[in-house]
């Protein structure tokens, strides 16, 4: 009997894209053909590891899931970007070594803002998206996060308690909902990926600073955005202020708002099951 795959026991590839970075990912899933792959960018700081089974095993019932680490992160060689049109490209690369001619994409945070300038340069290869708890280049209140949010990111490790102030709402209800995710991030043993360098977090924060300086201007290019679009978030975000999402929903066209309640810029790791039903019915239209 065949083992099935998932977050939790997917085994840890590589593959060498023509920028010479080898990448690292995982690959797993609904892979019959009968729907195009989903590919994930992770947010700030991030691995592998960082994606929540029970979200991505959820999607993986009906799309193929490919996680992967960026140039320079985790896994992956090669100097982290301290921009997102850089971590763009380093993602085209990886897509391009995998010969995959057309994909949808899940952008969780910083992740989302590559997932937007993916797009917008390769608007023949992306057909719907999937933009989580992040924002527009210019947006509002990104340029700088909030001091509560910048303590915790600049440590040089994120604790548990650290990931519960900045992913959550501070309700008792979100909070727990908030450790039974920091838990599940502890379940896969073996295998794990390399830990996010200090390097990578400067370059990181770098990116984020840069994308975030306030330029209203900047708004018209989501214009250009054509793909149908899901564009959600919790209620009150407080690293990538939840205001970034409606200004993502009200400039591309072709998009659809999903907002959740008493939840914070985790709310797809707090309400993992839900969101993973409305991310297939979305891409599944």
């Amino acid at each position: 009997m065949t083992t099935k795959l998932g977050q939790l026991n997917a085994p840890n590839l590589t593959i060498e894209g023509s920028n010479g970075v080898r990448y690292a990912y995982r690959r797993f899933g609904k892979a019959d053909g009968t729907a195009l792959p989903l590919i994930f960018f992770v947010h700030y700081r991030a691995n592998l590891d960082n994606w929540d089974p029970v979200l991505v095993d959820a999607v993986a019932e009906q799309r193929e899931v490919i996680l992967m680490d960026n140039v320079g992160v985790g896994g992956s060689s090669g100097v982290t970007p301290n921009s997102v049109q850089e971590m763009a490209y380093g993602a085209m690369a990886f897509v391009d070594a995998l010969k995959i001619e057309r994909c949808d994409l899940f952008g969780f945070s910083l992740g989302g803002f590559i997932a937007q300038e993916y797009a917008l340069m390769r608007p023949h290869q992306v057909r719907r998206m999937v933009l989580a708890g992040t924002g527009p280049q210019g947006g509002q209140d990104m340029h700088v996060f909030v001091p509560e949010v910048l303590k915790v990111a600049l440590a040089e490790k994120i604790d548990a308690e650290g990931a519960l102030t900045i992913f959550f709402e501070k309700s008792a209800s979100s909070r727990a909902k908030g450790i039974e995710f920091v838990r599940r991030l502890q379940a896969r043993q073996a295998d794990r990926d390399v830990p996010v360098s200090l390097a990578t977090r400067d370059a990181h924060l770098t990116a984020i600073s840069t994308w975030g300086i306030p330029d209203p201007t900047k708004l018209a290019r989501l214009a250009a955005i054509k793909q149908p679009t899901l564009v959600a978030n919790g209620d009150n975000d407080i690293m990538v202020p939840t205001v970034n999402t409606h200004l993502l929903a009200r400039h591309i066209p072709n998009s659809t708002l999903s907002i959740y309640p008493d939840a914070g810029h985790a709310f797809l790791f707090q309400c993992p099951e839900r969101f993973a039903a409305e991310v297939n019915a979305f891409l599944g239209q």
